[in-house]
């Protein structure tokens, strides 16, 4: 009966000791890993801002913050990839130097292999949320306000090659930028009586011109202005010297204003909340002059040639149509999208560190040889695959418009389905 007893507990020891063990040894190589993505996506912005600032003259301590205040989005990206990478390194170094084949020769299965990795997982998940959701908003926000100053000294790092930006009630439209030379520009405003204008140039320079703004120096230009009521009154203009100019605060303008990304997920789920009252607000009225048209529309067409507006059913046509379009471009808000988007980007992303363990335990597993090399490269390769689903789904959520809730979550679902798969076939043996 001692002997019994003694047994049980030898066995309770050697389990607390195995979780501790992998539990260890799994937080480590995470912590390995977050460096070497840390060291990855940190060299990748700084690359960034040596080609966009410092190659403007902008001061290096300046630059130095502006890396600085990006460091919380490199922890949050940075933090799910590292699970990965590490549970995958653990257990393919496990299985290769046949300490799994022991642990199961044992008595223990894989359940005191899987539960310790988990855990892992589940704590990482709640630093990513932490940094997503308190340090994040925080960084960008201190981001935003010294590239603002910045900005405001050097208003020439608005100017890239092949960009559209907007200032104020400014469109300029740049094509290839070779030091401070433009080769082709396009810029459409509206002249001081409210007329639109277009202006073309073939060579521009641009100077900066500091606190001022910014200054452009155009050879052969051609200035085409129409009138908002009558488009078939115009005026067009050629130059050989044309020079225009954008002022600072019209170039800090754009730069203003709190985006998804700089709030919480409590202040963007009550972005969400809000605009979507207006937007119903809004389409209420809409909807009822859609009807309204409809109707008109449809009184007149069946009265008849007879009736006096017949003539004016086309006019009638073109007010249903520019109604409907309306209400259903309000269906479509973009800014509502880009909320809902990065809603859900707030929590996939740190859930990711919770999906890759149900990936990566098995795909340890199967290392036969190398474990730690062939989980590295496996690694690496998922990382990449899991990246691109993710820009992937918020590129086509911006552009088609499509579920907010697919486009960011696809890829934790395909993660913890294929993983969920391969669990129940391994551990089942």
């Amino acid at each position: 009966m001692n002997t019994k007893k003694h047994t049980l507990k030898l066995k309770g020891s050697i389990s607390g000791t195995v979780f501790r063990y992998i539990f260890i040894e799994t937080f480590f190589s995470f912590l390995v890993s977050f460096g070497f993505f840390f060291f990855i996506f940190f060299v990748n912005q700084l690359l960034l801002m040596a080609k966009d600032i410092l190659t403007k003259k902008v001061p290096f301590d300046q630059v130095a913050l502006l890396v600085l205040y990006a460091i919380p989005s490199i922890i949050a990206m940075s933090a799910p990839f590292a699970t990965l990478l590490g549970t995958l390194i653990t257990i393919g170094r496990f299985t290769s130097d046949n300490e799994i084949l022991v642990l199961l020769t044992s008595g223990l299965s894989y359940r005191n292999i899987f539960i310790p990795t988990l855990l892992v997982g589940i704590i990482v998940m709640f630093i990513s949320f932490g940094a997503n959701d308190y340090l994040l908003p925080k960084g960008t926000i201190e981001f935003t306000k010294l590239y603002r100053k910045i900005l405001a000294s050097t208003p020439a790092l608005e100017i890239e090659s092949n960009s559209v930006k907007k200032f104020k009630d400014t469109v300029v439209v740049t094509g290839e930028v070779t030091g401070n030379e433009i080769g082709n520009m396009v810029i459409i405003d509206r002249t001081g009586d409210g007329e639109r204008r277009v202006i073309i140039s073939k060579n521009v320079k641009f100077i900066d011109a500091g606190t001022e703004g910014l200054r452009l120096d155009m050879d052969d230009a051609f200035i085409h202005s129409t009138k908002e009521t009558k488009r078939e009154d115009y005026d067009y203009v050629k130059s050989d010297i044309l020079r225009y100019r954008i002022k600072s605060e019209d170039l800090i303008e754009q730069n203003t204003g709190v985006s998804a990304r700089e709030m919480s997920i409590r202040d963007v789920y009550s972005g969400i909340r809000e605009k979507e009252s207006t937007i119903d607000l809004t389409l209420n009225t809409r909807n009822y002059e859609t009807l309204n048209a409809a109707l008109e529309l449809e009184n007149v067409t069946r009265r008849g040639p007879a009736y006096r507006e017949w003539r004016q059913r086309e006019n009638m046509l073109t007010i249903f149509r520019r109604e409907y379009n309306i209400s259903h471009t309000m269906l479509n808000d973009k800014s509502l999208l880009i909320f809902r988007l990065e809603f859900y980007k707030k929590l996939s992303v740190p859930f990711g560190s919770f999906a890759f363990i149900f990936l990566a335990v098995p795909l340890g597993l199967l290392a036969k040889k190398s474990g730690q090399a062939v989980g590295f490269v496996v690694g690496i390769l998922v990382s990449v695959v899991y990246w691109t689903l993710l820009l992937g789904g918020q590129n086509v959520g911006m552009k088609l418009g499509t579920s907010p809730f697919w486009s960011m979550w696809l890829p934790n679902i395909l993660t913890i389905t294929i993983g969920a798969i391969m669990c129940f076939f391994r551990f089942s043996k």
